[in-house]
């Protein structure tokens, strides 16, 4: 019975999926492997240079193909360890998706495929636990940006309607339409070359222009926007509590394991003890 605990809580990964698995939950493997991918980043960058390329193009090649057999041998592994379960994990199907799309043959007709091997570097996100926060953060924000979404669609389609008829007749470029003066808000709203690009000519026509801009700006560019920041750093504040729970119920679970395995041991030591010879009364050990 002892036995059996025992083998249920160790728990120790034996024969050659053990050891496979052993070595790619590593710390080790997984930093040479964020090390890989960021290797193979700068490499992607320096195709992209004629300079590069005409002084050590071949190399560059080389190095490409070196991180990609790496990617395909650290899938394969994970797929000897894991099986199906490792298409249960979001991060690693994610990480599966862009190898493959690597492993993709590239010809002069699909040259967007040669541009998409620079997704690569995303795998920079799976294989760092802080970033996958950020990621679960921005995801998780989704949902509660939906209102948030639709109120700006809503001040920004009111808005469009005022500048077009306000505005459109003298300057039908940027207001001629609710198309056209939507994409010129979402300028304004940008605060690009919104004051000497767009409202200052407007003024000089419409001196009193200004009072329909700048409560624009102020309402969608401070207000608006600012719910989507608060949103996001309210997801990422919750985001990262739940993972530091997380890992302190895995550290719990490591202790507790430890615990009991530590009492096991004193109970058999304890046994053993008993059943040594000279453990009853006269023979020495009572003092008698």
């Amino acid at each position: 019975m002892a036995d059996a605990a025992s083998d249920t809580l160790d728990k120790r990964p034996a024969g050659l999926t053990g050891r496979l698995k052993t070595f790619i939950e590593a710390e080790a493997t997984q930093r040479f492997v964020i090390a890989v991918i960021v290797l193979n980043a700068i490499v992607l960058g320096l195709e992209t240079s004629p300079t590069a390329n005409e002084a050590a193009g071949d190399l560059l090649i080389l190095l490409d193909r070196i991180a990609v057999t790496i990617f395909v041998v650290e899938i394969a592994i994970k797929l000897i360890v894991y099986r199906l379960r490792f298409f249960t994990n979001a991060w690693n199907v994610f990480d599966f998706v862009i190898v493959a799309i690597s492993l993709t043959p590239v010809t002069e007709g699909l040259t967007v495929l040669r541009a998409l091997r620079i997704l690569r570097a995303l795998r920079l996100i799976s294989a760092v636990p802080k970033m996958r926060v950020v990621v679960q953060a921005l995801l998780e924000a989704v949902p509660g940006m939906s209102s948030v979404i639709a109120l700006l669609c809503l001040v920004f389609y009111i808005a469009a309607v005022m500048a077009t008829k306000l505005f459109g007749g003298d300057f039908e470029p940027w207001f001629g339409s609710i198309g056209k003066s939507a994409y010129t808000l979402f300028q304004i709203m940008t605060l690009e070359s919104w004051s000497m690009g767009i409202v200052r000519p407007v003024m000089e026509v419409h001196p009193y222009a200004w009072a329909f801009f700048v409560p624009f700006i102020l309402i969608v560019t401070f207000a608006v926007l600012n719910l989507f920041i608060a949103i996001i750093v309210n997801c990422m504040h919750d985001a990262a509590a739940e993972d530091a729970e997380q890992h302190q119920l895995e550290q719990d679970e490591i202790v507790r394991r430890l615990a009991e395995q530590v009492d096991r041991i004193e109970a058999q030591v304890t046994k053993m003890a008993d059943r040594l010879p000279g453990d009853g009364p006269g023979t020495g050990r009572d003092g008698k």
